[in-house]
């Protein structure tokens, strides 16, 4: 819960433009935000000296520059809180002998990755303090997909904790297709990353045409032509939307191949992927059609992360496999 709402809450950091408020980096110091009106004086003071306030928020008060700071405060003191809570009992635990030895490797790695992952945030953050007051587009995009790794793996650990020892090799076509359908939510996911890393979401605010047109202009305006995938916000968010109308045909016939497994647990998983895809959907196309509001896009985030989650979950979970393996899944 805590690695989703770390997800959810950079999501609003983006979307409100604080990301770029702490102009330093103090992993181990640095708890504590300003407490007094001179420690804010000299915080809004610091931020002053960078580029995003020097060309865009060269209008910004004392009391704007406080909110946007506690956002991206709160932002980093949860990762910080998310690590502790993990490495804690993971230690204890450990200590106690209470973990079995092929799952401290995969433990010890989440730890790390996290690690790693604070780390990917600070790189991304230098990127806009330099000339460019906006962070790069591609260290924003994989500080996601690195977080969501994060939370994907953590899914599939808790849910591989019923059955250790999986047989991949006997995995049938509906399991290789599931495989294939987190691959597809995952890159709709990291095609979101560079939406909101290049405010693609902010141009044509319309469906399903863009601006009246169903292809529009200069869709590959740039060249090589491969950068316009990446850097031209119009082949963005046409990408995005061609992603989308693929990601819900994927996941529909994989929720038909679930579905036809005939288990309680399939059949529910099967009707809970296409509830969390139709919400998915109801929210893209009402956040694009707002202009992306904070809440709006915050909640497509969200939307993604747990039509992922419905997806891990259907393909790991236990009675799909004891039926193939032919295991007791109850009395």
């Amino acid at each position: 819960m805590m690695v989703f709402s770390l997800i959810l809450l950079g999501g609003a950091v983006r979307l409100t433009g604080s990301g770029l408020s702490m102009v330093d980096w103090r992993p181990i110091t640095g708890v504590l935000p300003p407490l007094s009106d001179t420690e804010w004086l000299q915080a809004f003071e610091q931020y002053r000296q960078f580029p995003e306030f020097r060309e865009i928020n060269y209008s910004m008060g004392l009391g704007e520059f406080k909110f946007i700071f506690l956002m991206e405060y709160a932002h980093r003191i949860l990762a910080r809180l998310t690590g502790i809570v993990f490495l804690v009992p993971f230690l204890v635990f450990l200590f106690m002998g209470k973990i079995g030895s092929r799952l401290i490797p995969r433990l010890w790695s989440l730890f790390v990755l996290g690690g790693v992952q604070g780390v990917i945030g600070w790189y991304m953050v230098q990127s806009g303090l330099v000339d460019n007051p906006a962070v790069s587009q591609y260290r924003l995009t994989l500080h996601l997909m690195v977080a969501v790794f994060i939370y994907a793996y953590m899914i599939r650990l808790v849910v591989g904790l019923s059955h250790s020892d999986r047989l991949d090799g006997q995995a049938g076509f509906a399991d290789r297709f599931g495989g294939f359908a987190i691959v597809a939510v995952l890159v709709m996911i990291a095609s979101g990353g560079l939406m909101a890393g290049t405010h693609a979401g902010f141009i044509f605010n319309t469906f399903p045409t863009m601006g009246g047109a169903w292809v529009p202009d200069r869709l590959w305006a740039m060249s090589p032509v491969w950068l316009n995938v990446f850097e031209n916000t119009i082949t963005i968010q046409f990408v995005h939307r061609v992603l989308a109308l693929a990601v819900f045909m994927i996941v529909c016939a994989y929720a038909f191949l679930v579905y036809r497994r005939n288990s309680g647990i399939d059949r529910l998983m099967s009707l809970v992927m296409i509830i969390m895809l139709a919400n998915q959907v109801t929210l893209g196309i009402a956040a694009l059609l707002n202009g992306v509001p904070t809440a709006l896009g915050v909640a497509h985030q969200a939307g993604a992360i747990l039509l992922l989650t419905s997806i891990l979950i259907a393909r790991f979970q236990m009675p799909g496999e004891a039926k193939r393996l032919h295991l007791p899944t109850g009395p």
